[in-house]
């Protein structure tokens, strides 16, 4: 299968960037051919619809959800790539294997708002057991009306992170959730795993050392830790970082190769969780990336200032119905075991704010002074 290929032409274009709302998947849900059943599963606590594709007609059932978190946005826009792409005659086969139940915005109102929360600023992903929210009630619902077979409960993760101990990105991260409090790798877990080991090996082949796994510490107020505590295998999908990908235009295209991977596998294989052992070999997540990091600083002109480094991370912002990216002094300190998006030596010379001010942890600053000359530290202009 050429994944490259099925994305370029299945791309649904009406989608991109990473603010993603009913208003721009309303249009394409439309468009959808009349075999992709439509519908309005319930609404959010500020009364927006929350919709339903399903699609198939085989006996292996799969329930996805896409922004749970409002502003983990990347997962669907490669479901709606995943959707285009199902329509071709290639891909028969795996609606004639699985039917496909997938809630592509949990949380309207988080993705309208552009937050991880719900209007009622809760978690879902917190709510699996008080099933205190509207949209908790409705993924609940379609958990128990479906009656799926495998879940996939679909994310985005913040540019920190890295896969392992390395200067590789987690472009992509999986999780088996644990279904109890010793993490006991079960029979359930073992076919989750397995299904990963598969995706991790599609992968390699195009982004080598950028897949992470997350820790597996038990919770069960989790969706993906309930399920799983039900005997459901269960996936979590995080979307990550790829070089110079703010708006996610790169890492939509791996998760869109990662579901149809997993798709493709369902499809064809008989699952017994026997090749879950590799992993247990995929590197697990850290946090060691900053969005930019100016190595090799003075921080002020004492010449007896010390060296230290200078780790900038982006806090994203909703403006004018657009994301911007506001670059925010995290850490000034020894940051010799971090890494950079962006790295920049400043030689041991002074860098200081724009209007020539020592820099302050905690404090937004589109400029730094470094070696006379002003440097952006904009996403747009790095």
């Amino acid at each position: 299968m050429d994944y490259l290929q099925l994305h370029s032409d299945n791309k649904c274009h009406d989608l991109s960037d990473r603010y993603i709302t009913n208003f721009h998947i309303i249009p394409v849900l439309d468009s959808l051919p009349n075999w992709f059943k439509v519908s309005v599963i319930g609404t959010s606590v500020e009364e927006r619809s929350i919709y339903a594709v399903e699609v198939g007609s085989g006996k292996t059932k799969v329930l996805m959800w896409s922004q749970m978190h409002g502003n983990e946005s990347t997962t669907t826009k490669a479901v709606f790539d995943l959707f285009n792409t199902l329509q071709k005659e290639t891909c028969k086969y795996i609606l004639d294997a699985c039917t496909l139940y997938i809630i592509p915005i949990l949380n309207p109102d988080g993705a309208f708002a552009y937050t991880r929360l719900n209007a009622n600023q809760e978690d879902l992903n917190r709510d699996a057991q008080l099933l205190s929210q509207p949209e908790s009630l409705v993924l609940k619902e379609a958990y128990n009306q479906f009656k799926a077979d495998f879940c996939f409960n679909l994310h985005g993760q913040r540019t920190l992170f890295s896969a392992g101990n390395t200067n590789n990105p987690a472009t992509v991260s999986f999780l088996a959730p644990a279904q109890d409090e010793k993490c006991t790798i079960t029979p359930t877990r073992k076919i989750a795993m397995e299904i990963i080991v598969n995706m991790n090996a599609t992968l390699q082949n195009f982004i080598p050392n950028q897949v992470g796994t997350y820790d597996d510490a038990f919770n069960i107020n989790c969706v993906g830790d309930t399920f799983q505590s039900l005997n459901v295998p269960t996936i979590l999908f995080e979307a990550g970082h790829y070089k110079n990908d703010y708006k996610r235009e790169e890492t939509r295209k791996y998760i869109f190769i990662a579901l149809l991977s997993a798709l493709k596998y369902l499809s064809k294989t008989e699952i017994t969780g026997e090749l879950y052992n590799d992993y247990l070999n995929i590197p697990e997540n850290k946090k060691l990336f900053f969005d930019v990091l100016i190595r090799n600083c003075k921080l002020s002109k004492d010449e007896n200032s010390e060296i230290n480094d200078i780790g900038v991370l982006y806090k994203e912002e909703l403006r004018k119905n657009k994301v911007v990216f506001l670059p925010i002094i995290d850490k000034i300190s020894n940051l010799s075991d971090f890494y950079g998006h962006i790295e920049v030596d400043a030689s041991n010379t002074v860098v200081l704010d724009a209007s020539g001010k020592v820099l302050m942890e905690g404090f937004e600053n589109d400029f730094v002074l470094m070696k006379n000359e002003l440097f952006s530290l904009n996403v747009e202009k790095n």
